[in-house]
């Protein structure tokens, strides 16, 4: 039960306080006169103030609420190392214990685990999270189970009580852990990339300022071995291997007494780029198609062009000498000799021999491919005569032997089915709907030299009565192309509604020049988050499963759908983050989903520093659960809520309301009756004097 006194005027206030002005006034003016009634007067005048004023008692009914004591647990994955889980129960057993023992106390209970992605503990949002469930008038404190390794401090909620923290962790931990500060996302496939990377102890480790092994293995492969320096940031040079996206692991090993080999390791995702693709363009002769070849590399800003041209054409015989045809000497030893390695594709466009490049220089361009350079050849009806660079030392390596029939005649150029599945030709005919015979609606060539293919070339489109118009072929590390005619230009040109010519030849030159995107082979991981999307391509009509090894070295097995031609896909989900490598038998490849030490595992020591601020502000503390139990009890507001052993809760005496009753202290007739009684009493005795 509780009592209040409330006032109900029965008038505005400005005409009470006018009125007890004016009662001030007359009993000013009694006392001033030394009339004997003027207290009484007095009285009449508050008893008739007071009943305009109306005075009731207001009494409630009250039922006491408990008091909430909010216990926010830290279970992410810091809390997983060392005995750490041990120690979180037995504190929460602890805590839980002693607020049973208080009297009117609730606990809150939340678990806290890893944030998504890789946001680390968010202790602080929990916290308000919960705080924002209950009623803020009822929260006598709160109490953090942590290793104070949190990542949302600046989010601290408005405490209206004390907040503690318990913090986990023993004080001999000690952990090792490797970092890489400066990493590029890109270089410069045949330039060294300089990765700044430390290894360092923390907590109580014990001394160690000498060398300690590094290992660094790309896509998989077999680790190299280094000895850097503890503690110091260490630069490290890396030359890529191949284009595309090369996966770099660092690995310490793991010391006795660490908390955690979590953080031993370290990924960098580096994608590797040509810096400038250097091509060498020989044109025989001129015709219509020349500048074709010319206008597709010139345009693209990522290619160094060097081009010959034979501008003097076949039919003109007048014995002027070779090597006086030109205004200047062309430098065929310079660059078929010399530099010949410094170029990624030479193309040949039209060209016959004409004693120009002597078979020294050609047995050069054979030994070039067999080391992993390109050649294309852009055929015409010189291919099929006697002059052809078939009948040459490149005759070796070229997958089409000239038959010397030449037809003339116009064919639409066709995708043959296996080149429906190379990435050279797949999907160039999308979007452009086949007429009724179901060749595609791009216009016609006029010009095909017939040749015989060799099983090991590879065939992607045909023309005139399925003949071969594009052979592949893989000579040792090169590769070598042969298109059976010079008549693309025409699609270049837009002859009967034209063709994709910019896009094939573009591939073709980028698949010569071994760009990943375009291998006819390849596995590879497109992640998202936590999902990884695999992708397989092949020119065989089924793929094997995939088998995927987990970063604690589980494996999974699945399989994949095709979803195009010679493309082979699937989702999935990757249980938790690091280094995963994948294999079909026949092509591997590795990702890194996320870092491999997530953010939990950047700082492991234990520490109350970063709940510091939070703490004292509220007059609460922290203290370690390796130094056994604590007890609770209950403070005033405003008093020390921590000490030795002991932390302090503040009771706040929360209360619901059941009834409520207002009653008047006097009827309006007693008032009457009492200033009246007062204003006769001073009649009385001022007229008896």
């Amino acid at each position: 039960m509780n009592g209040t006194l409330l006032f109900d005027p029965l008038l505005p206030i400005s005409l009470i306080v006018a009125v007890g002005i004016l009662a001030f006034a007359v009993v000013s003016f009694a006392l001033w006169r030394w009339l004997s009634g003027w207290w009484l007067r007095a009285l009449a005048s508050a008893c008739l103030v007071l009943a305009l004023l109306n005075p009731a008692l207001q009494q409630e009914n009250r039922t006491p609420l408990s008091d909430i004591v909010i216990v926010v647990v830290d279970e992410s994955a810091s809390q997983s190392v060392g005995d750490r889980p041990d120690q979180n129960a037995t504190a929460l057993a602890n805590v839980e214990a002693e607020l049973a023992r208080l009297e009117n106390i609730e606990a809150r209970i939340v678990t806290v685990g890893d944030g998504e992605g890789d946001a680390g503990t968010q202790l602080m949002t929990a916290l308000s999270e919960a705080m924002a469930e209950e009623p803020q008038g009822r929260i006598a404190g709160a109490i953090l189970i942590t290793d104070g390794r949190l990542h949302d401090a600046e989010r601290v909620p408005n405490m209206p009580a004390p907040l503690h923290a318990l913090i986990t962790g023993q004080p001999n931990d000690w952990d090792r852990r490797l970092t890489i500060s400066n990493a590029p996302a890109f270089a410069i496939l045949g330039e060294q990339v300089t990765l700044t990377l430390r290894v360092e102890d923390q907590g109580a480790a014990p001394d160690n300022t000498g060398f300690v092994p590094l290992e660094v293995s790309i896509d998989g492969d077999a680790p190299l071995a280094f000895e850097i320096r503890l503690n110091e940031d260490i630069e490290i040079p890396i030359e890529l291997p191949h284009g595309g996206m090369n996966v770099l692991q660092f690995t310490v090993p793991t010391e006795d007494g660490e908390l955690t080999d979590r953080n031993n390791t370290a990924v960098v995702q580096i994608n590797s780029v040509r810096d400038r693709l250097r091509v060498l363009l020989v044109s025989g002769e001129p015709h219509a198609g020349e500048r074709t070849w010319r206008n597709l590399l010139k345009a693209d800003a990522a290619v160094d062009l060097v081009h010959f041209t034979i501008l003097r054409p076949p039919e003109k015989q007048d014995g002027v000498p070779v090597n006086e045809l030109s205004l200047i000497a062309f430098p065929t030893r310079e660059l078929f000799l010399e530099k010949i390695d410094d170029f990624d594709l030479i193309i040949f466009d039209r060209y016959r021999r004409r004693g120009i490049l002597p078979s020294a220089y050609l047995e050069n361009i054979v030994q070039y491919v067999a080391d992993g350079g390109a050649v294309l050849v852009s055929a015409g009806p010189e291919y099929g005569g006697a002059e052809s660079i078939y009948r040459s030392p490149l005759g070796i390596i070229l997958p089409g032997n000239p038959t010397a029939r030449v037809y003339e005649e116009g064919y639409k150029p066709i995708i043959t089915d296996l080149g429906a599945r190379h990435p050279v030709t797949e999907g160039l005919d999308t979007g452009r709907q086949p007429i009724e015979d179901d060749t595609p609606s791009w216009g016609r060539w006029f010009r095909l030299v017939d040749v015989d293919v060799p099983d090991s070339a590879t065939v992607i489109m045909q023309g005139l009565d399925d003949r071969p118009l594009l052979a592949l072929e893989r000579i040792g590390e090169g590769r070598v192309a042969l298109m059976t005619s010079d008549q693309s230009w025409l699609w270049d040109r837009g002859y009967e509604g034209g063709g994709p010519q910019s896009e094939l030849l573009r591939r073709l030159a980028h698949w010569m020049m071994k760009e990943p995107e375009l291998e006819e082979e390849a596995l590879w991981v497109e992640p998202t988050g936590q999902r990884m999307r695999i992708v397989r391509r092949t020119l065989a009509e089924t793929t094997p499963d995939v088998t995927i090894t987990l970063p604690n070295g589980d494996t999974s097995v699945v399989d994949l759908e095709e979803v195009s031609p010679g493309r082979f896909e699937t989702l999935w989900d990757g249980p938790e983050m690091g280094l995963y490598r994948l294999t079909d038998g026949i092509e591997t490849s590795v990702i890194a989903l996320g870092p491999t030490a997530p953010r939990e595992f950047e700082q492991t020591i234990a520490t109350d520093a970063v709940l510091e601020l939070a703490t004292d502000a509220t007059g609460g503390g922290a203290l370690l659960v390796s130094d056994g139990d604590i007890d609770l009890r209950s403070v005033r507001p405003g008093r020390p809520a921590v000490g030795r052993g002991w932390l302090g809760i503040t009771p706040r005496d929360a209360y619901i309301t059941d009834d409520i009753r207002v009653a008047s202290i006097l009827p309006a007739w007693a008032y009457l009756i009492l200033s009246a009684l007062l204003m006769i009493g001073a009649w009385l005795r001022e007229g008896r004097r």
